[in-house]
């Protein structure tokens, strides 16, 4: 093979491993962001689709952040890759910390005041333990108000953060091909140049 390691891994090594990658923890983030920015699509369609998935990834609708994402991009004729990829922003680490928050910014728009102070854990119960009717108004309600806000200034910041860095990577990416091209305009001429002398 040939990506295999020369020494195999030992348990220890895999358990390290699981706990702490060899290349860190923003390895990820950061291929998605280059695989976003190299994306043959243009900068406003790029940042459009990141920003649908941003906004859908705000929504308490999981496990249908991906279908809404591309509805969104699609309607603002946005890039479908880049909006499912954008959608990883909701991960099992940050859905919990998102799904409080919408939840929380929604209390405060609706002017909803809870009994009790109410737990990321204690919202998924009720989201897996309650009925839909049950459920509307003491949770979705809220968490829609504030998926609504919140989506909406994530999508927005998106865009405009997207945007910026797709032009300014494409400058330099053109910039580059330019300067290789007049390198390799300029070498023939310098050696025929060379030849007749």
């Amino acid at each position: 093979m040939l990506f295999r390691r020369r020494k195999k891994a030992g348990w220890l090594d895999r358990l390290r491993e699981f706990f702490w990658p060899r290349k860190g923890f923003t390895r990820p983030a950061r291929y998605l962001a280059k695989r976003i920015l190299r994306l043959s699509a243009s900068p406003h369609a790029v940042a459009a689709g990141v920003a649908a998935g941003a906004f859908s990834a705000f929504t308490p609708l999981i496990g249908f952040h991906v279908i809404l994402a591309l509805a969104l991009a699609y309607l603002m004729a946005g890039n479908l890759l880049a909006a499912a990829l954008a959608t990883t922003i909701a991960n099992p680490l940050t859905i919990p910390l998102i799904a409080l928050a919408t939840f929380r910014v929604g209390e405060a728009l609706l002017g909803i005041k809870s009994a009790e102070a109410v737990t990321a854990a204690e919202l998924f119960h009720r989201l897996e333990h309650l009925e839909l009717s049950e459920l509307w108004q003491p949770v979705l309600k809220p968490m829609l108000a504030g998926a609504g806000l919140l989506g909406t200034a994530a999508a927005v910041l998106a865009y405009a953060v997207t945007r910026f860095a797709v032009r300014s990577f494409k400058a330099r990416r053109h910039a580059r091909l330019l300067e290789r091209a007049g390198l390799a305009a300029a070498s023939p001429v310098l050696s025929r140049g060379d030849k007749s002398l």
